[in-house]
């Protein structure tokens, strides 16, 4: 078994972990009424766009995402929280560095031992998620699971769901096509994000994601036989039968949109196998980005 195989089926228990955490965390993370931007690299940057859009959507203030590197110094927050699983990324460093002593910030991440602990006034340890995988799973899904927590959101279906998705069988002659796309809307449109970009990582596949909707104005174009559309969470009504009318694959997202991004991050697994590859070593990249 590689280590993403090992890391991506311990996550019920991780965030039945970080579920337990959130309420002694509460101080170090954001408060109702803030105006809070988000930030993170790679997955982390999705996972942030998902509890963004779970942030704002639940009443809890004004809550933006951004890339590190792309983060608008000119607007005013009152915290920014970092998500960073290695603790070393440049991009998320140089920014917590800049903008501390006039906005609060907080950092979630797995390694305590990490400059981060002295960049971020606060910071959230999750230790127990970290992963020996370049790719990222259980790290990624287990600080949004702490997130949700956090905002009230985190039930026990969606564990439940978790292991449902371990368990699944997944759709027969997926791992087959020769083009993915994984759309998502609202909160799941990061989660839709991350599963592409797990099937990049792992698998070299040709994976694209979009809002469910922005689907329909140029993308549906590619969608044919031996391709599949991926739902994370509700589709827009009409969506699957316009997918199934061109040959294509639809693939309903009927769990916790969270352990449906499991079910993406065995997809890219399996795909990775079928093509002979190794997903604990990607091509080109490294656990972290430090320039």
């Amino acid at each position: 078994m590689t280590h993403v195989e090992d890391e991506l089926r311990s996550q019920p228990e991780c965030w039945t972990r970080a579920a337990a955490l959130a309420p002694e965390r509460r101080a170090a993370l954001p408060a109702p009424g803030e105006r809070v931007a988000i930030v993170g690299c790679g997955t982390s940057y999705f996972m942030a766009q998902s509890a963004a859009a779970l942030r704002e959507a639940a009443g809890q203030g004004e809550t933006d995402a951004f890339a590190a590197s792309e983060f608008p110094h000119g607007r005013g927050y009152d915290r920014v929280l970092a998500l960073t699983r290695s603790g070393t990324t440049t991009e998320v460093l140089d920014l917590l560095r800049k903008v501390n002593g006039r906005t609060r910030t907080s950092a979630i991440t797995a390694d305590p031992l990490t400059p981060v602990m002295d960049a971020a006034e606060h910071v959230v340890v999750l230790d127990f998620a970290d992963e020996r995988s370049v790719v990222q799973t259980r790290f990624a899904t287990t600080a949004l699971t702490l997130l949700r927590a956090h905002l009230g959101l985190h039930t026990d279906g969606a564990v439940a769901d978790a292991r449902t998705a371990l368990d699944a069988v997944l759709p027969e002659a997926l791992v087959e096509c020769g083009q993915f796309t994984f759309l998502g809307t609202g909160w799941t449109v990061g989660l839709a994000h991350e599963a592409a970009l797990k099937m990049r990582e792992a698998a070299q596949a040709w994976t694209e994601s979009y809002p469910a909707m922005e689907y329909r104005h140029g993308p549906l174009s590619i969608t044919t036989e031996g391709t599949a559309t991926w739902m994370l969470g509700p589709a827009p009504h009409g969506l699957a039968d316009q997918v199934r009318a061109t040959g294509g694959q639809w693939v309903a997202g009927g769990l916790d949109p969270l352990a449906e991004l499991i079910r993406a991050q065995r997809l890219a697994v399996a795909v990775a196998a079928a093509r002979g590859l190794d997903p604990d070593r990607p091509r080109n990249l490294t656990r972290s980005v430090i320039l």
